[in-house]
């Protein structure tokens, strides 16, 4: 069996740190909707209002919205993350209310990633 290294420790207790913030509550997948100035004015919050919109109506009790600042890709917004436990993370760009729908139906509820909305995975 090979030793651990100070590196695999820091690596597990990260992954751990971010399985748990998913898990308080209860929740299994985290959408984050970046609303900065940049992505208000590209149409985030009418992104935000559609994923609100699809929860409610998919009756998922497991599910958290996030609201933060600018994901730091202005030219890309409306921008969401999308963060289901036990999974590497996935940054979504160029976004309106039909492209969330699509996106939180294929990624949310199937599991599948649409990549062609995709910007990038985070490990």
């Amino acid at each position: 069996m090979k030793k651990l290294t100070k590196e695999d420790l820091e690596k597990i207790k990260q992954e751990t740190i971010e399985a748990n913030k998913l898990r308080e509550g209860g929740n299994t997948v985290e959408i984050t909707v970046h609303m900065g100035t940049c992505g208000i004015a590209a149409g985030a919050e009418e992104v935000y209002n559609s994923l609100r919109e699809e929860i409610e109506r998919s009756g998922r009790q497991d599910i958290s919205v996030v609201v933060t600042g600018c994901a730091g890709m202005c030219s890309s917004e409306p921008n969401i993350t999308i963060r289901r436990l036990g999974e590497d993370a996935v940054l979504y760009r160029d976004l309106d209310r039909e492209k969330a729908k699509e996106i939180f139906r294929k990624h949310v509820i199937e599991g599948k990633i649409p990549e062609e909305y995709v910007l990038a995975k985070i490990k």
